[in-house]
């Protein structure tokens, strides 16, 4: 059965995976995205289909919140800040997207009964060393002087309200922490480490890593995201719950620069920097982040089906595409 779905960011790099996947089902989409951080290139190929519209403007305009949900049947909320750059460098552009942004759309939503997910992150694990991360695990933050964690609060804030509605008022509400997603159409300019180190690497520039590079993340595909938050809103069952969402291949940044090295057949040689000079900052960073699928396994079936050398072909390959392009 058709529905209709509203994305904010979906003018994003998952957002706009997200679209595809919709849109190739059968269903309608009405993107929301002021394109402070999506990018019209994202959307440029769905343009003309017959089941999309795209509105330019900012989550925080209740107004136009409240049309758009009049409108659709169900919503997916991933318009937030992105990446570690920006919310070091713009703290109170990162807090009042992610909190006020998610509490105008919620209220919206629960306003018209609009069934929703909301996209947190792996961040409120803040300083954790527990591995791998489950859902309903005790979290440890940092010092609220370190600006570097203000994402981390506030996406906390915003699994808080999630819940107090699905709680308070029975509105259909999933949040999904996502882990470190990649793939084609996502760029280094936020802070994006493989499309970082595979544009380096394409150029035979130097591939700059922070910190020694001993820090180990876990990387998901973006098509694997996208068929883990396309089921979890076809049951009914994911309602009130929090599910991570994200590869469980563990691989430090230095095995990573050296993978996206040779399977790129690039010269390039790694270089460290402290943290303090890549952000100007004194930062903390997480030296694992990797995530327990036991609980989404459990309820759609989801295991990623790229592994990490898949997943760095395809930014390569992007990235050749784009470079192509700029050439």
């Amino acid at each position: 059965m058709q529905k209709h779905f509203l994305i904010t960011g979906g003018a994003g790099f998952i957002g706009s995976h997200l679209s595809d996947r919709l849109l190739a089902d059968g269903h309608k989409v009405t993107i929301l995205d002021d394109l402070s951080t999506g990018s019209e290139a994202n959307i440029a190929h769905l343009r003309t289909h017959g089941n999309l519209m795209v509105v330019r403007d900012t989550v925080e305009n209740v107004a136009t919140l409240n049309i758009l949900m009049g409108r659709c049947d169900v919503v997916y909320h991933l318009a937030s800040a992105v990446g570690v750059q920006l919310v070091a460098d713009d703290p109170i552009r990162t807090i009042r997207t992610t909190v006020h942004g998610t509490e105008v759309v919620l209220e919206a939503a629960n306003r018209f009964g609009r069934p929703i997910l909301i996209t947190s992150s792996s961040e409120v694990y803040g300083k954790g060393t527990r591995v791998p991360f489950g859902e309903d695990d005790d979290v440890v933050m940092a010092a609220t002087s370190f600006s570097r964690w203000c994402y981390a609060y506030s996406k906390g804030v915003d699994e808080f309200l999630g819940l107090a509605y699905h709680k308070q008022y029975g509105l259909p509400v999933t949040l999904v922490r996502l882990f470190n997603t990649v793939g084609p159409r996502q760029v280094g300019m936020y802070g994006m480490v493989l499309p970082r180190f595979a544009a380096a690497a394409l150029t035979n520039g130097p591939i700059t890593v922070y910190g020694d590079g001993t820090q180990t993340r876990c990387f998901c595909h973006v098509a694997d995201t996208v068929e883990a938050l396309y089921s979890l809103m076809q049951t009914s069952a994911s309602a009130g719950r929090v599910f991570n969402v994200g590869g469980d291949e563990e691989i430090s940044m230095n095995q990573l620069a050296k993978r996206v090295i040779e399977l790129s057949g690039s010269s390039s040689k790694i270089v460290h920097i402290p943290y303090e000079q890549a952000y100007g900052q004194k930062f903390d960073d997480m030296m694992r982040r990797v995530p327990n699928l036991d609980r989404i396994s459990a309820a759609i079936g989801f295991r990623p089906k790229y592994d990490i050398d898949q997943i760095i072909m395809s930014v390569i390959e992007d990235q050749k595409q784009r470079l192509a392009k700029e050439g």
